[in-house]
C-alpha cells in the first residue's frame, strides 16, 4: 500500500475499511460536471471566417515500473505510445478527435478527457471525440472503477489482474491538453478534403468459429497457436481501411485512418508498445512526412489477427507492413475536393445502453462484501459502469459530417457487424467508423450474438444486454440521415 494514500471513513457502498483520502479527493476535482467546462470554455475560434485545422501529438508512455493495464512495465520499445489528433476550427464551435494508443479509457476517465480537452480547444465536451487503439501493453484509465477501489478500500496500483491506478494517465492527460491548446497558434487553412480506401489483406479475421449447431465452437483469438484454427475460414470482417485526409491547397495537413481489428501480435509482455498498428502509422509519417498520420480502431471488437497470427515475433513487422501496405493504397486512391464550412457537420447521438442482467446481482453480492473486488478488479469497471448507467449517465455517439463523408464515433468494443450496417445503410455516402470510445460497456455484441455466445458477449466480457443493438441502431441511422 503507498505510503501517501491516508486512510479514512467507511465507503459509501457500506463496506468497513479505509479510503485513500489524497487519491479520493484527487479523482473528484477531475470530475468537473459538463456545466462547468461549457461555463470555462473560451472562444478563441467560435468567430474565425475560415476554416482551419490544428494538429497535436503528444507521447503518452508511462516510465519503467508503472502499472500497464495487466502488468508492470519492465522496459521501453523502439516506439512509444502516442496521443494523436486535430482540432477542426471555423465551422461552429471547435470539433476535437483524438486517438490514444492505450488499452481502455472509460466511464468518468472518458468524462474527463472529453472535459479537459473541450477546455483546451474552446469547445464543449459534446464536440469531442476521444478513441484509443486498444493496444494490450499499454495503460488504462478508469476514474469511475478507480474511485470504487478506493471506496473498497483497495490500492488501485494494486494488479490482479486489472490496473486501475490513475496517477500517470492524470499526468498524460495534462500534457495532452497543454498541447491541444498550443496548437490552436499554429492552426493552418483548410482548403480540400481528401477521401480514400483500400482493403487490407491478410490481418483481420473473426474471432468466432461456429459449430454445426450455430453456436460459437471456439474463439479464435488474436495469437492463435493452433494451426488447425488457423486454417479456418477469415469470417465475417471489414476488409476496408478508409482514409480522410485535410488540405491546405496542394499541401496535405492531417490524415486519419480508420480500420477495423483488434491490434495485438503478441503481447503481456511489460515492454510497452503500440503494437502493429503503430508501427504502419510510423510508417505512413515515414513515407509522408508533411500531414500527421492519425490511425483509429474501427468495430473491431469480435476482429482480431489470429488466423494469420501464430504469435511469432516476426508477425509484428508483417502485420504492420500489411496494414501499411493498405493505408498506402488508400493515400494512393485518395480523391480531392474542395471544403467550406457549410459542408461540414458534427451531430450527437446521446443513447442509454441497457446494462447486461447479471451486473445487478454483483452489485447486490458487493454491498456485503467486497470479495468480488478482490478477485478481480475488473469488477470495478463493470460496477462503475452500472452506477453510471443508473444515474441516467448516457454515452453520446458522434457523427462528423464533410461534404460526402460520414464518420461515426462509436463506444465500447462493438462488433463489426455494426461497421457493416452503417455502411449498408448509406451506400450513396462515404462511411467510416471509429469505435472503442468509452470502454465502460465492454464487448458490444449484437442482439444475435449474444444467442451464438462466445467470450465476447459472455458476462466476463460484455456489460451491456443484447437489447442493445436495435438502440445503437437507431442511433447510427439519425445520425447517418443528418
Amino acid at each position: 500500500m503507498r505510503k501517501t494514500l491516508l486512510n479514512s471513513r467507511a465507503s459509501s457502498f457500506g463496506w468497513p475499511g479505509t479510503i485513500f483520502t489524497t487519491t479520493f479527493l484527487f479523482v473528484l476535482t477531475l470530475l468537473a460536471p459538463t456545466g462547468w467546462v461549457k461555463a470555462k470554455s473560451n472562444h478563441f475560434s467560435h468567430t474565425m471566417d475560415t476554416l482551419r485545422l490544428s494538429v497535436f501529438d503528444v507521447d503518452v508512455t508511462p516510465p519503467v515500473g508503472s502499472p500497464l493495464a495487466y502488468d508492470i512495465e519492465i522496459n521501453k520499445w523502439d516506439l512509444g505510445l502516442r496521443a494523436r489528433g486535430i482540432v477542426l476550427l471555423g465551422a461552429g464551435q471547435p470539433v476535437v478527435l483524438c486517438a490514444v494508443d492505450w488499452l481502455e479509457i472509460g466511464n468518468e476517465g472518458m468524462d474527463q478527457f472529453k472535459n479537459a480537452l473541450a477546455v483546451a480547444a474552446g469547445t464543449i465536451p459534446q464536440r469531442v471525440a476521444v478513441h484509443v487503439l486498444h493496444q494490450h501493453d499499454a495503460p488504462r484509465y478508469d476514474a469511475g472503477a478507480e474511485l470504487i477501489l478506493i471506496e473498497a478500500g483497495i490500492d488501485p496500483a494494486e494488479i490482479r489482474p486489472t490496473n486501475f491506478d490513475g496517477v500517470f494517465p492524470r499526468e498524460a492527460l495534462r500534457n495532452l491538453t497543454a498541447a491541444v491548446k498550443a496548437s490552436l497558434v499554429k492552426s493552418e487553412p483548410v482548403t480540400h478534403i481528401g477521401l480514400g480506401k483500400a482493403q487490407v489483406y491478410k490481418v483481420a479475421s473473426n474471432r468466432n468459429i461456429y459449430g454445426k449447431d450455430g453456436k460459437v465452437r471456439v474463439t479464435r483469438m488474436s495469437t492463435t497457436r493452433d494451426s488447425v484454427l488457423r486454417a479456418e475460414p477469415e469470417g465475417l470482417i471489414d476488409p476496408e481501411l478508409s482514409m480522410v485526409s485535410f488540405w491546405n491547397n496542394e499541401k496535405p495537413v492531417a490524415v486519419l485512418s480508420y480500420y477495423a481489428t483488434h491490434p495485438q501480435s503478441y503481447y503481456r509482455t511489460g515492454v510497452v508498445n503500440p503494437d502493429f498498428p503503430g508501427v504502419a502509422r510510423f510508417y505512413r509519417q515515414l513515407a509522408e512526412p508533411d500531414p500527421l498520420h492519425v490511425h483509429f480502431n474501427g468495430a473491431g471488437g469480435n476482429i482480431a489477427a489470429g488466423k494469420y497470427n501464430d504469435g511469432s515475433r516476426r508477425n509484428r513487422l508483417i502485420l504492420a507492413e500489411r496494414l501499411a501496405d493498405g493505408m498506402k493504397r488508400a493515400w494512393e486512391s485518395t480523391k480531392r475536393q474542395p471544403l467550406t464550412a457549410g459542408d461540414i457537420g458534427w451531430t450527437v447521438e446521446p443513447v442509454a445502453l441497457p446494462p447486461a442482467k447479471h451486473l445487478y446481482k454483483m452489485q447486490e453480492d458487493l454491498k456485503k462484501d467486497r470479495a468480488l473486488l478482490l478477485e478481480n478488479r475488473g469488477n470495478a469497471r463493470t460496477m462503475a459502469w452500472l452506477r453510471r448507467s443508473q444515474s441516467g449517465k448516457k454515452i453520446e455517439i458522434g457523427c462528423l459530417k464533410l461534404k460526402n463523408a460520414r464518420i461515426l464515433y462509436m463506444p465500447g468494443e462493438l462488433f463489426v457487424e455494426y461497421q457493416l450496417a452503417a455502411k449498408a445503410h448509406r451506400p450513396d455516402l462515404f462511411v467510416a467508423m471509429a469505435a472503442y470510445g468509452d470502454l465502460g460497456p465492454g464487448y458490444i455484441g449484437t442482439a444475435m450474438a449474444y444467442e451464438k455466445g462466445g467470450y465476447e458477449v459472455s458476462e466476463l466480457a460484455s456489460n451491456v444486454a443484447p437489447e442493445v443493438e436495435p438502440v445503437l441502431l437507431k442511433a447510427i441511422h439519425v445520425l447517418l440521415e443528418k
